[in-house]
């Protein structure tokens, strides 16, 4: 009995977005951050010092430190990253390289997306109802269109926008992810390909530190499969289960068990989470929404069962994990692949609302993203120039032509796509995520170019290290008992010091020792040891950094 289909799709409707306009917007989205800037405080400096470490032969590959802590059991992508360095031999930065294979994973996510997306189109229950007397779209051609209109969503992503651009080892989780619903989704039409991604991917998210995640998403393939209509898709399974296998092998191999899911003490907890799952996911959620509804009657189908399994697994670890936005992340590929599924069933309203919101929330931060600059470049206006300077003492401004030159290319383009689609461009499915997709590319592209040395001046840890130098010559032996990862990744990369992060004071043999205070918190002196002064970075008004040195009075313990 076949069950009534909520999409009506003219051929008109069903053309593709223009691939060199779809492959621009992607490398507007990729690009920028990738050059020109330091790791960032707290994760991505923190995988960067695994990486730079392992590169430059000061730790082993199978149990890399930084100070003298081990790495998580997310190994697979120190080592991505660390090869990138080697093989640059040096003529690039090192975090510049380490950067590469992460921008190349963030681009596979938006392939795998678009392919899933293309695959599950095609299926019988995807598509749109046939017209009595034609002119309704070929089932290639809307299958492409629903998949541009994923691609857009899943770029339109608020939380996609600076996890996707560091080097951590959840973006090769990501990717993972997004070959796995690859994988479940061509099953039926690419079966030798489908296998080769399940037997890759599955392993890849146990060795990147997520096996539980990849077994949870293993178990959910395999129900979607076992009961799909597709014979292909149902002998699919047994590859799943093998994959799942291979993957409970490296992550025993990689000792990468690991039990991440924490409690709620507090309402104000939970509330914290549901407003991360309202602004990270945005705009995919509300369109994921309306595609269950609009499909509710096809939820076993795979156009529907593939990606919301996925994405239930995303959204349970999230939770589970009290909040985690980088365990939300992974859900984002699947939502975005049942948000196209809605696009067919918009109304002419909605759409209409999603476009002016879209030009007017993205107007505005292009517009104050260039007064900001203005102001600090020009010094008029005077106001925000002076909030910035209060945010970021010590900031010096850097003006760069090549920076203000593709801003102002981006702003034109902005400015160009928002009379294209205010005008009389009705018809494309993708027509409702062009402007979302498009205004977050922009915007990320002038912070990044226009903010960039503000940016980096606030999120990179090298002002503080500049501090540090001040009393402690480079070179230097430190002891960093009680400090993150982070901040003596930074300590070795920055100052070259020589770094023990898990020796208390009274047991090491440097000649420095550095606490982490805050303002309201000041622990009296160490034992033998005399303050010579307490920084913090320049934008951090809480946490304080407290440098000590040996005072003579007492001898280590040996």
């Amino acid at each position: 009995m076949n069950t009534p289909k909520p999409a009506l799709v003219t051929e008109r409707a069903a053309s593709r977005l223009p691939r060199v306009a779809l492959i621009l917007l992607c490398a507007a989205y990729l690009l920028p951050g990738v050059f020109g800037r330091d790791p960032w405080k707290s994760a991505d400096i923190s995988a960067f010092g695994y990486m730079v470490n392992i590169a430059q032969g000061h730790t082993s590959w199978l149990t890399p430190m930084v100070g003298g802590l081990p790495a998580d059991a997310a190994l697979l992508p120190y080592w991505l990253g660390a090869l990138f360095i080697k093989l640059s031999g040096g003529l690039v930065a090192p975090e510049l390289a380490a950067r590469v294979p992460f921008a190349i994973l963030l681009g596979l996510t938006f392939l795998w997306t678009w392919y899933s997306t293309y695959h599950l189109a095609r299926t019988d229950a995807a598509q749109p109802v046939p017209f009595a007397f034609g002119g309704e779209a070929s089932p290639v051609d809307y299958a492409r269109a629903i998949a541009d209109g994923a691609l857009l969503a899943l770029i339109a992503c608020l939380g996609l926008l600076q996890l996707g651009h560091e080097t951590t080892p959840e973006l090769a989780q990501l990717a993972s992810v997004a070959l796995f619903l690859y994988a479940l989704a061509a099953c039926p039409f690419r079966p030798w390909q489908s296998r080769v991604a399940a037997l890759v991917a599955l392993p890849v998210l146990a060795g990147s530190g997520a096996p539980s995640i990849a077994m949870m998403l293993a178990a959910a393939g395999a129900l979607a499969c076992w009961y799909s209509s597709y014979a292909p898709a149902r002998r699919f399974t047994g590859w799943i289960v093998v994959s799942a296998a291979l993957a409970a092998v490296v992550a025993v191999s990689l000792q990468a068990w690991a039990w991440r899911a924490t409690g709620y003490t507090q309402p104000a907890q939970l509330f914290s989470v549901a407003r991360l799952l309202a602004w990270f996911t945005w705009p995919a959620w509300p369109l994921a929404l309306w595609t269950l509804w609009r499909w509710r009657s096809h939820l076993l189908h795979r156009h529907i069962a593939v990606p919301l399994g996925s994405a239930l697994v995303g959204l349970v670890a999230c939770v589970a994990m009290s909040g985690s936005d980088r365990a939300l992340m992974l859900a984002l590929p699947a939502l975005a692949v049942l948000a196209a599924f809605a696009l067919p069933t918009l109304h002419r309203g909605t759409s209409s609302a999603i476009d002016w919101f879209s030009v007017f929330f993205f107007t505005a931060w292009v517009i104050a993203i260039w007064v900001i600059y203005a102001s600090v470049y020009t010094g008029f206006p005077a106001k925000p120039a002076a909030n910035v300077m209060k945010l970021a003492p010590g900031f010096v401004p850097k003006f760069s032509g090549i920076a203000l030159t593709v801003a102002v290319l981006g702003t034109l383009a902005w400015l160009w796509l928002v009379q294209w689609r205010t005008g009389r461009n009705r018809h494309p499915l993708w027509k409702s995520m062009v402007l979302p997709a498009s205004g977050v590319a922009v915007c990320w592209m002038l912070v990044m170019s226009l903010g960039l040395p503000l940016f980096d001046y606030a999120r990179s840890y090298r002002p503080l290290i500049v501090r540090i130098t001040q009393h402690v010559p480079r070179d230097a032996c430190i002891a960093a008992p009680g400090m993150s990862r982070a901040q003596i990744a930074a300590l070795e990369y920055f100052g070259d010091y020589r770094v023990e992060g898990n020796t208390p004071g009274d047991a090491t043999r440097c000649e420095f020792l550095l606490l982490t205070e805050t303002v309201n918190r000041r622990a009296p002196a160490p034992a033998g040891w005399l303050l010579v002064a307490r920084e913090r970075r320049p934008v951090d008004k809480d946490e304080v950094v407290a440098v000590y040195r040996r005072s003579g009075d007492v001898t280590p313990a040996r």
